[in-house]
């Protein structure tokens, strides 16, 4: 699956996006449309799991994705054009994050809401260790990959999404990066460093423009990406937003005068050069 068909990838897109979200009431895939998209790798059947099964399953994936293969995803992802690509380091990442454990509410006796990487821990209903539900019950994984093809996920975090994205990874034969994949890394880190000390991940995102043609929403989600993976990391979480800061999630507290972590640039990236004395430590 290197290569997304085309006729698929429409098929996808057209069941959720026509110039904004379509409503859901107004979605129609015909079965011989959805059937040739499922053939293609890019849609699938509603899944029944448990919290259990889910947590296992990513364990396992965990086990046989080696920690190259996102980062040459990640880095390959700038050339191929491939947002998809760009995602499966940040679900590596939370799958490196969890560890086997039993379904734990957060209102339930005993439990004790600590602090976690996973989306929707505090949510009612949800398990207060990883953010999954007891059970899922029909779970549309088709939305989950329309947002992973077109923007590279927005979902990070979310135990449903990181067994998608991981399975999906798992299928891919992902090719070397190429020089000019390195280099356009190493602009962006580059230009992280030229950052004001004051600048938000929003004037990064604009400044990204000048280096790799991505949407604003893909220029946004990599920034979110390189948060969860500790390349952003943001030196102080008490930091006020100011306008578009409430867009942003693993990333809104970052600000220019933190750089970027030198020691998790060389622990995903060393393989092509991006030493840690070579890096750009937080001023």
């Amino acid at each position: 699956m290197n290569t997304l068909d085309k006729r698929a990838t429409k098929i996808l897109f057209d069941s959720f996006w026509k110039n904004g979200w379509i409503d859901p009431a107004s979605r129609i895939t015909t079965p011989e449309d959805f059937a040739y998209a499922k053939q293609k790798g890019l849609m699938f059947d509603a899944l029944d799991i448990s919290h259990d099964a889910l947590v296992e399953q990513i364990l396992l994936l965990r086990k046989q994705i080696p920690e190259e293969k996102p980062a040459a995803a990640f880095l390959s992802s700038f050339s191929a054009q491939r947002a998809d690509w760009r995602s499966g380091i940040a679900s590596w990442h939370f799958a490196a994050k969890l560890t086997a454990h039993d379904y734990l509410e957060k209102n339930a006796a005993g439990a004790s809401p600590a602090q976690t990487v996973f989306r929707n821990a505090y949510t009612p209903h949800h398990c207060v260790i990883c953010g999954a539900e007891r059970e899922y019950q029909a779970e549309d994984l088709n939305v989950l990959n329309f947002e992973r093809v077109k923007w590279g996920g927005v979902r990070h975090g979310e135990l449903m999404y990181v067994l998608l994205d991981l399975q999906l990874l798992s299928q891919c034969d992902i090719p070397e990066p190429s020089a000019a994949d390195v280099e356009i890394f190493r602009k962006i880190l580059a230009e992280i460093k030229a950052s004001a000390p004051k600048d938000q991940p929003g004037a990064l995102r604009n400044r990204l423009t000048d280096i790799i043609a991505l949407s604003k929403d893909q220029r946004s989600v990599l920034l979110e990406i390189l948060a969860i993976i500790g390349v952003l990391k943001a030196q102080r979480a008490d930091r006020p937003a100011r306008g578009s800061g409430g867009d942003w999630m693993y990333v809104a507290d970052w600000r220019g005068e933190d750089g970027y972590d030198a020691g998790a640039v060389s622990q995903y990236f060393a393989r092509w050069g991006f030493a840690s004395d070579e890096a750009v430590s937080p001023v």
